[in-house]
């Protein structure tokens, strides 16, 4: 089997747009929130990703103009959630007096192109870091249980938005989707983001119930290579390429359990005594918190590893308390801030990652009344997660606490 021309361009150009800064996000309209949320989402890429010069007036705009601008760190602004972070805080407008990046050893002193100006790489330091008015981290747990609650430690602390899940389900520190639960950030000065496949689920699941009362949850997940990451979609571009050129019959793996390419891996982080996967689990346990939603609220998740590279997909299972209507579950999702409802089968239109990477915007669609479960309904997700499951949501996160006061400039 001949690795041919079209798929080696194919994959040259994945591989580096992925690898210099990954697929940039482009503005176009979309529903609105309230207040200072509400006029940022409309920096919301459409289906054509072009860029629409209408959809720039921003209460970031407003901010600045009465003169207030946020000194903004980012500790892992070189790996891929890191670079999606500048790029969507470069594309909503965020008012950024001053931006910093926070590196290791190996990354200070490096030159970073933004819209802010040139940033020179700092070596990590908490002193420094408590210096900004909020500072994005996008490392790993064991750093931000390290670090992130003595950055944020006292009056003089920096708001800290942690993309790891060290903080996620300790209590007293929100987990924030902030088109479910911005609320929760009042007063506060450390905020976990969720895991990646919980906040694109939830996005579709959470006008269904405020709607209907959700009372039971069943999602199988397809997740793409970029889950694991940079590195997780270089093995996967690297080991198509090396079958489909004839190097090798299976490709190798280090990130992932088994070979990604032509494969689908079941298995996505460690199992657990249940049976599940944390991955799984964790669905569950942020379902609960982020929705406010009993402990033993019954949610129940199959995660599997596909060969794509970019976008997380769902397919979900609501059961709900009362009686469904599927012409006003698709209104209401159709009014969703942060969804755009892709449902229109006969002309081939439904949720794909193809689609999805890339948008600001989740996607769904297959939207149909469950004919197993009274009272359910059934439908599918795509959602871009670099973006909505982590960069984009905690830019969203750093916006509605301008707009609550929980995040104020020194």
């Amino acid at each position: 089997m001949k690795f041919t021309t079209a798929t080696a361009t194919l994959f040259a150009v994945t591989s580096s747009v992925s690898s210099v800064y990954g697929f940039s996000p482009i503005a176009s309209s979309s529903s609105s929130l309230s207040s200072f949320t509400a006029r940022r989402h409309n920096a919301s890429p459409d289906a054509t990703r072009t860029f629409s010069n209408t959809s720039s007036s921003s209460a970031a705009s407003l901010t600045m103009m009465a003169g207030t601008t946020f000194n903004v760190g980012i500790v892992g602004a070189t790996g891929a959630v890191g670079k999606e972070i500048v790029g969507c805080l470069e594309k909503r407008d965020f008012p950024v007096n001053n931006l910093r990046i926070f590196g290791s050893e190996r990354s200070a002193g490096k030159k970073v192109d933004t819209k802010f100006g040139k940033v020179t790489v700092e070596l990590f330091g908490e002193d420094a870091a408590r210096e900004c008015d909020v500072v994005f981290l996008a490392v790993d747990g064991d750093f931000s249980l390290k670090h992130a609650e003595n950055i944020c430690a006292g009056d003089d602390g920096a708001v800290v938005i942690d993309n790891s899940s060290a903080f996620r389900y300790k209590e007293g520190i929100p987990l924030v989707v902030p088109e479910i639960n911005a609320e929760t950030t009042k007063g506060k000065k450390l905020i976990a983001n969720p895991n990646c496949t919980t906040a694109i689920g939830l996005m579709a699941v959470w006008p269904l119930h405020k709607l209907f009362g959700l009372s039971k949850m069943v999602m199988s997940t397809y997740q793409a290579a970029s889950g694991a990451g940079q590195p997780g979609m270089d093995e996967l571009v690297e080991g198509t390429r090396a079958v489909l050129s004839g190097e090798r019959d299976v490709a190798e793996n280090k990130i992932f359990a088994h070979p990604l390419p032509f494969n689908v891996i079941p298995h996505i982080d460690k199992f657990q005594e249940n049976g599940y996967t944390k991955e799984e689990m964790k669905v569950t346990w942020e379902t609960r918190k982020i929705c406010g939603l009993a402990d033993d609220f019954p949610v129940s998740c199959t995660a599997v590893r596909i060969p794509t590279s970019r976008a997380h997909s769902e397919s979900i299972v609501a059961i709900f308390e009362n009686p469904v209507d599927v012409a006003k579950a698709r209104k209401a999702l159709d009014e969703a801030p942060g969804v755009k409802l892709v449902d229109d089968p006969e002309n081939l239109k439904y949720p794909m990652p193809l689609t999805a990477t890339g948008s600001y915007d989740v996607e769904v669609g297959r939207l149909r009344e469950n004919i197993a479960f009274d009272n359910a309904l059934e439908f599918f997700v795509c959602g871009d997660q670099l973006l909505r499951g982590a960069a984009l949501n905690a830019v969203i996160v750093a916006e509605a606490m301008v707009d609550n006061g929980a995040l104020v400039a020194k």
